[in-house]
């Protein structure tokens, strides 16, 4: 059987991952699960970049296919902050929380119109370390002034969706599914597999 290699250690995002590509004829792992995990430094500039260093990175010393995302938040009036640093954007070992708190509080005093932001997702996949497909994907919406909702993770309780009216935290899982940059870069990575694999 195929197997296809998540490279990512967070859990939140891997839940994530796992249910869109549950139904491709495969086995669908984590870099915790398979026991090997090589020491990845994000440092490039975009989430693109990012997403290919670890899916060739990974590739390279484990067997099957690897899919590394990168996404994150850019907002607009702060020049795309804070974009491939959304996850250590309050500092390395702080929260989701201590994150949104960050932004909330570099956009006080800003009107609601010009709070524009955009989620992003990159997906690189990979063999043996060369990339065979990249996608990448967009949701657009605003800032909220609070936060707002419980469920989602990382910036889900502030974008908020102008059509609702409600942030990613409010309008829950299935509404964000139907929206969201990562819902819709896994639709594209999922088709892809099920015709590669």
């Amino acid at each position: 059987m195929a197997r296809v290699v998540i490279a990512t250690k967070n859990e939140k995002k891997l839940r994530e991952l796992k249910r869109y590509l549950k139904s491709i004829k495969a086995e669908v792992v984590s870099l915790n699960e398979i026991g090997h995990s090589p020491r990845i430094r994000e440092d490039k500039h975009t989430f693109k970049g990012n997403a290919i260093k670890k899916a060739v990175t990974v590739s390279r010393v484990i067997d099957g296919i690897v899919l590394a995302d990168d996404s994150g938040l850019e907002v607009d009036i702060l020049g795309g902050l804070p974009g491939v640093k959304s996850a250590r954007f309050a500092g390395g070992r702080k929260k989701d929380h201590d994150n949104t708190v960050k932004l909330l509080r570099m956009l006080e005093g800003v009107p609601a119109r010009k709070r524009s932001a955009r989620f992003i997702c990159a997906i690189a996949i990979a063999n043996n370390g060369k990339i065979i497909k990249i996608i990448e994907e967009y949701c657009k919406g605003r800032i909220a002034d609070s936060i707002r909702g419980r469920h989602g993770f990382g910036y889900d309780p502030v974008f908020l969706i102008p059509k609702y009216k409600k942030t990613f935290g409010e309008l829950g899982l299935k509404t964000k599914d139907k929206m969201s940059h990562r819902s819709k870069a896994l639709k594209k990575a999922r088709e892809f597999l099920r015709k590669h694999i």
